[in-house]
Parts: structure tokens; C-alpha cells; sequence
């Protein structure tokens, strides 16, 4: 893919040189069509193309984060007892004579 990229972007280049030194053509229209023929489009299909990939690698990354998830909280006895509330439980009921969670409205 990035050898047609390659190949594009030197037809373009070579566009805009015949444009900026034509007798009839400027540098401002050699520049814009560099951008417009050759650095835009390009990076619209070089994003395109590169979606499948980039999907990859995020359900890599997200596999990664899980597994080392999974192995962090694996059930150990020792690990509960140095980490407390590694559960991802709630906690208990409130003791009594705590405060309230929720007040009247005054």
C-alpha cells in the first residue's frame, strides 16, 4: 500500500512543479495542488486503509489490560490478606450512630 502512496504522491509533486514553473501557472497553484491532488487525499486513504489495523490493536491492547486484570485479582489467600477490598464489592451496612447518608431538607 504505501509503495502506490509513494508512487502518488511523486506524480503529484511532479504536477505541482510542472504548475509552478509553467509560464501560465503560479506557485500558489503548484502549492495548491500538491495539497489538494496529493496530501489531502492521500491522507484520507492512508487513514482509511489503516482502520483494520488500528482496530487490532486496540482489541490487543484491551486483551493486554485484561489478562494482566485477570491476574492481579486472581483469588489467592495471601493477596486478599495484604489487599483488602481488591473485591470490587460494596462495603458492609453502616455501623450504628453513623451519620446518615441523606439529610431532611431543613
Amino acid at each position: 500500500m504505501y509503495l502506490i502512496v509513494i508512487g502518488w504522491m511523486y506524480v503529484v509533486l511532479m504536477m505541482s512543479v510542472a504548475e509552478a514553473t509553467n509560464t501560465t501557472g503560479t506557485v500558489l497553484g503548484g502549492i495548491v495542488t500538491f495539497f489538494l491532488y496529493g496530501i489531502l487525499p492521500v491522507g484520507i486513504v492512508v487513514y482509511v486503509m489503516r482502520a483494520p489495523q488500528r482496530r487490532r490493536a486496540i482489541k490487543a491492547r484491551e486483551a493486554a489490560e485484561d489478562a494482566a486484570r485477570a491476574t492481579a485479582t486472581a483469588p489467592d489467600a495471601r493477596a486478599a490478606s495484604t489487599q483488602p477490598d481488591t473485591g470490587g464489592e460494596a462495603p458492609g451496612a453502616a455501623e450504628p450512630g453513623g451519620v446518615a447518608p441523606v439529610r431532611k431538607e431543613p
